[in-house]
């Protein structure tokens, strides 16, 4: 028997995988050595910079798998996956949720083909700690939703329409066709009709035996269009055209007077809800409005229409449909090249969280960006609390680059002391990141949430014209398939609601048996 010799510094770990060969098993065994000797040492540094901000035991072996990925995906690993494939060993491509047992099978299985002697080898990972990452991702996803239905694994949540206050019989059939999730937009509704909703939920609950869990959504800080103005005889804005932004906007149905020259043609005026904003954008910023119907970028700032008017930034629209849009009112606004120092929690929302402490199982977090906007929410969660114990979990929405950018200090923060999960809020990430990143964005958001145990709720027009018009497009119905690899998958509202869960609830179900997260599932196949 052979003794493998020291491995050498970590360092050498990209030139050991520049130069492989898949007919040199010793060779791949060292490069496998040299890997977890790096990711071990870096994970284990980056754990302990978290480990004072982890306050729920549960968390830590998830946090200390999270630091090993973190460290894994910082190299190239194509040319090993690519060596490794002709031994018929692990490639490695589905470590998320156990990235040293993965490696330890690997380096195990190895020794074993290169004739070690096992008592200078690593011990074969045994089963309960290689499967213990999928253990812990599934008591995370029952700490948030609850115990699955039936024989589906992932969950299912609604986004209620106001009708539920009054309709109990809504939310039972929503829940007797598989839904185990509601969700309530606090920036809707008023809170009769929101506690009315919930009542409706919790009666269903004990009626039907099982649990529906109430996820409240805060508003947060959305920046939307004032009042507009337009030229006369010029309806649609059209590529082109220019649109005045005021620092200050007129609230829409604001009777107060704006002093204005007639508008030249191919000018429009309006402003941003939300003050401050304007003064930082600079030139050639992008700005995105109506959920990306009008893409324009800043040519001029400090600039005014008149001596009379209200200074603010000049915006030329850059991409529109060919017929052109119409610039509205109270639509929202996207920056994605401007960093904004905002503060996640409104005066509205903190108003909201009285509430939502109070009644709900979950809290939606909007436009999360750093971890201390999550220690924020945890804060005021906690002075609400005044000692008392609560199970009360967050859900931080993922929408900008920035969120993307300190997701792993978000989730440390975040489920360090509370029940967490995370949304991929796909609407305003793609506009933020760019529709041609939204796939490869999304997946890597699941990876990461993967490795560190907690479930993403698949989120945005999923099965949209199913909900609106009661047809689904062939698109949306392979997306839903694809939203098996999520914990959840989030509805929004519409007429044929109901309908849309029943083919959803169909569809997760079917694609369970062939797939689990990355993990293809060879069920017998009966088409042929």
């Amino acid at each position: 028997m052979m003794v493998l010799s020291l491995p050498e510094p970590a360092d050498s770990l990209p030139f050991a995988l520049e130069h492989l060969s898949h007919t040199n098993p010793y060779a791949l065994l060292k490069a496998m050595t040299l890997l977890r000797q790096m990711v071990h040492d870096q994970g284990q540094a980056m754990f302990e910079q978290w480990r004072s901000r982890i306050h729920r035991p549960d968390f830590l072996p998830s946090a200390l798998n999270l630091a090993y990925y973190l460290a894994l995906r910082r190299y190239d690993l194509r040319p090993l996956q690519t060596a490794l494939m002709p031994w018929g060993l692990s490639s490695l491509g589905r470590i998320e949720a156990r990235v040293m047992p993965n490696l330890d099978a690997v380096i195990a299985t190895l020794s074993a083909i290169c004739h070690l002697d096992p008592a200078s080898c690593l011990p074969r990972p045994v089963p309960a700690d290689f499967f213990a990452g999928d253990h812990q991702l599934q008591h995370h996803t029952e700490e948030l939703f609850g115990k699955a239905v039936g024989d589906r694994r992932v969950h299912i949540m609604v986004t209620l329409p106001t009708a539920a206050a009054e309709n109990y019989d809504l939310i039972r059939d929503l829940m007797q066709r598989g839904t185990t999730c509601v969700r309530i937009n606090c920036a809707h509704d008023t809170p009769d009709q929101r506690l009315a909703m919930i009542n409706h939920v919790r009666r269903a609950n004990r009626e039907m035996g099982r649990a529906c869990k109430v996820l409240m959504d805060l508003g947060g800080p959305k920046p939307r269009t004032g009042e507009v103005f337009r030229p006369v005889d010029q309806k649609r804005v059209c590529k082109g055209d220019r649109i005045w932004l005021s620092r200050e906007a007129i609230p829409p149905s604001s009777t107060e007077a704006i002093v204005l020259n007639s508008l030249p043609p191919g000018y429009f005026q309006t402003g941003c809800m939300l003050p401050g904003i304007i003064e930082h954008l600079q030139v050639g910023a992008s700005v995105w409005i109506d959920d990306g119907k009008i893409g324009a970028r800043v040519v001029d700032t400090h600039h005014s229409l008149s001596t009379e008017s209200q200074d603010g930034v000049l915006l030329e629209v850059m991409q529109v449909g060919p017929k052109g849009a119409k610039l509205r009112p109270e639509k929202g606004m996207n920056f994605p090249d401007t960093l904004l120092p905002l503060n996640p929690l409104t005066d509205q929302d903190l108003q909201d969280l009285d509430f939502v402490v109070a009644h709900a199982d979950i809290v939606g977090y909007s436009f999360v960006q750093t971890a201390a906007d999550i220690e924020r929410l945890q804060n005021e969660i906690a002075a609400r609390l005044r000692g008392r114990t609560s199970k009360l979990a967050i859900v931080a929405k993922i929408e900008t680059p920035t969120a993307v950018q300190h997701l792993p200090e978000l989730i440390v923060q975040a489920a360090g002391r509370f029940p967490f999960g995370v949304m991929i809020a796909r609407g305003d990430l793609a506009i933020e990141i760019g529709y041609q990143r939204l796939a490869e964005m999304q997946e890597e958001i699941l990876w990461l949430c993967e490795a560190a145990h907690v479930p993403v709720i698949w989120a945005t027009q999923v099965l949209e014209n199913l909900v609106k018009t009661g047809l689904p497009s062939r698109g949306e119905i392979t997306d839903a398939a694809m939203a098996e690899r999520a914990e959840c998958v989030m509805l929004n509202k519409g007429p044929f609601i109901a309908e849309a869960v029943t083919i959803l609830d169909d569809v997760l179900i079917r694609m369970q048996a062939h797939q689990l997260k990355k993990t293809s599932q060879l069920r017998a196949l009966h088409s042929w």
